[in-house]
């Protein structure tokens, strides 16, 4: 299981080039969290508390505006989500939803803080690689941008049909 669970992790962009040894030591403090379908991993504005490497199952990122969800992103088994946490002490900036049973890594700022004590190479190998990630997310959020104010038409966000009160 640790041998499937590092290199599914060696396939993501933020911890591509990582050592087998610095992800396993990584992952040792790290825990699997399971979540049943319908239920969150996190809601907007909650306090964050760490990034998810999602190992099975699916999810949907929204966001809330104008008193209405609307669809971020569907991510499956290999893709991550909340890495902003381990850089920043602001809320969470949506929320993500279990689309069927999932299980997902949790890494914390503390599991990178005991890589950085134990190994300060990969420790900043992965800090540069969430840089970059979020840097080409950056970009394409910039072209999204730029392309609406020069007035070109953009597909609207889907609405996710929900409960009265929150996303459900």
């Amino acid at each position: 299981m640790l041998a499937a669970r590092i290199e599914l992790m060696q396939q993501m962009p933020i911890f591509g080039a990582i050592a087998a040894e610095a992800i396993e030591f990584l992952l040792e403090p790290a825990p699997v969290v399971r979540v049943a379908g319908g239920d969150f991993f996190c809601r907007e504005g909650d306090m964050a508390d760490g990034m998810y490497v999602l190992e099975s199952g699916r999810v949907t990122i929204s966001k809330s505006w104008r008193g209405r969800q609307l669809l971020l992103r569907r991510l499956g088994q290999g893709d991550c989500f909340g890495e902003m946490a381990l850089l920043d002490l602001f809320p969470r900036s949506a929320s993500v939803r279990a689309d069927e049973d999932c299980s997902a890594i949790r890494i914390t700022p503390d599991n990178l803080l005991r890589l950085f004590e134990h190994d300060a190479e990969q420790f900043a190998l992965i800090q540069m690689n969430i840089g970059r990630e979020i840097s080409r997310r950056l970009r394409a959020t910039d072209e999204i941008l730029f392309r609406a104010r020069m007035g070109e038409p953009l597909d609207a966000p889907e609405h996710l049909h929900t409960l009265p009160g929150p996303l459900r």
